[in-house]
């Protein structure tokens, strides 16, 4: 039997998750803010960013010193899952993030581009979320998923260190494939899982509907904030009919449930399952953005499922260059990024696939490496993003901030912006330079 009080606790971690602290973050501007208009460009964008540094000689083809074409040039041996797809690749490396004061992880600072840490809420919307807003229009809002030991991931099944959607509005990302899954999916599933979502929508509804009048008893003073929660409680029942409404394309695209949700052997057993959650997400056309955190924006980790034993806070004190620790690990990321992109090349859209109108950005979340001050923080881009960004090269760029980077994303978008998140002395500052990146657009 389903009881009430759980049905209400779980909601915290439920369908308000998806949109953020406050019930509200998200999901209105997502239906009511239109998106540019422009010609060609990306439909969708994808963040995966590891945890403990990201050393840029695990990423820079031997010998390389100077920008030049990857055409010929083998791929370091951590990365060798993505050589066929070279051509359809951009390593960059020379930004910084000095001034988000990385440190074990600059937590939103790493997509916000400004001062992060832990315990030190968003001061801007980050990158992807204002991405997400120029993009076509979704159901979602951005879509976050995290990726940490199971331990971690089942007392923590939402969590929110990395993207927000304005100051003091973290948005939530999912650890729990089950939870995310009947989240998504519950509307087409069967079994357990319908009857657990039928019944957490049904006491939303009364929720709603005892709120409402819970508002009219109070004084004006009062009432404009509550009338926020009420609004809240009928976004998220919205979303509910939203997705009954793409049945259809639910199942299309839904997932197959299999022992790895229910019985994981080991984390990586949930990772999988939640990247495939992703995937089907952005093939269903249910988000324009997708932001996966592989050890959850903070600077722990775990993949025993990979033969790694070695766990947590440690492992950045590993040196990642020809260690063989971080090869696998990072061969593990680039076989998901390899995953992401096939499926996406078998969706057909406009005259070619998915993959063609879709920019991937792998990462970190802090720079170089743990312990860092974030003076060197590379960036490898996937795909062209429709055509507005330039493929199969290493660029190295001069002293410039990670800004600059996101600058550039939001006018590969169409969005006419010549700053992120930057004010006119701290871009001096920085040596942060007016408008985009050039070498990296088509």
């Amino acid at each position: 039997m389903i009881k009430r009080r759980e049905m209400i606790l779980g909601i915290p971690a439920g369908f308000g998750a998806l949109l953020g602290t406050n019930l509200l973050s998200g999901i209105t501007q997502a239906a009511e803010k239109p998106a540019i208009n422009t010609v060609g460009g990306p439909k969708r964008i994808i963040f995966f960013l590891q945890n403990h540094g990201f050393d840029p000689l695990t990423c820079i083809p031997k010998g390389l010193s100077e920008s030049c074409a990857l055409d010929g040039i083998t791929l370091e041996k951590p990365m060798q899952a993505l050589e066929p797809y070279k051509n359809r690749m951009h390593i960059v490396t020379g930004l910084h993030g000095r001034h988000t004061s990385p440190g074990h992880s600059a937590f939103f600072g790493a997509l916000g581009a400004y001062r992060g840490g832990t315990g030190v809420p968003p001061s801007a919307a980050t990158i992807d979320y204002a991405l997400s807003q120029s993009l076509p229009q979704t159901i979602l809002p951005p879509l976050c998923i995290g990726m940490e030991s199971l331990e971690s991931m089942k007392a923590r099944p939402t969590l929110a260190t990395l993207t927000a959607s304005g100051p003091n509005q973290p948005i939530f990302m999912h650890c729990d494939p089950n939870m995310l899954y009947q989240m998504l999916f519950g509307s087409i599933a069967e079994g357990d899982i319908k009857k657990h979502y039928q019944a957490r929508s049904d006491v939303m509804l009364e929720i709603e509907y005892m709120a409402k009048l819970k508002l009219k008893g109070l004084p004006q003073s009062e009432s404009e904030r509550y009338e926020k929660y009420v609004n809240g409680f009928r976004d998220l029942n919205g979303l509910r009919e939203k997705l009954s409404k793409i049945s259809g394309q639910l199942r299309k695209y839904a997932p197959k449930l299999d022992d790895r949700y229910s019985k994981p052997k080991f984390e990586t057993d949930w990772h999988d399952a939640l990247l495939e959650i992703g995937i089907a997400a952005l093939q269903a056309n249910l988000t324009n953005v997708l932001t996966i955190a592989s050890g959850c924006g903070e600077y722990f980790g775990s993949w025993k499922g990979l033969g790694v034993s070695d766990t947590g806070h440690g492992l950045g004190h590993i040196d990642q260059p020809g260690n063989g620790i971080w090869t696998k690990i990072r061969q593990y990321n680039c076989e998901m990024l390899v995953k992401l992109m096939k499926a996406l090349e078998a969706i057909p859209e406009g005259t070619g696939s998915m993959m063609d109108n879709t920019l991937i950005v792998y990462s970190s979340n802090n720079g170089k490496e743990q312990h860092t001050d974030g003076s060197n923080w590379p960036f490898v881009l996937l795909g062209n993003g429709g055509g507005r960004f330039k493929t199969g090269q290493y660029t190295h760029v001069k002293e410039r901030p990670i800004n600059d980077l996101y600058t550039t994303f939001l006018r590969g978008v169409g969005a006419p912006v010549d700053r992120f998140n930057l004010d006119k002395n701290m871009a001096n500052l920085t040596h942060s330079k007016l408008g985009p990146i050039e070498e990296l657009l088509a």
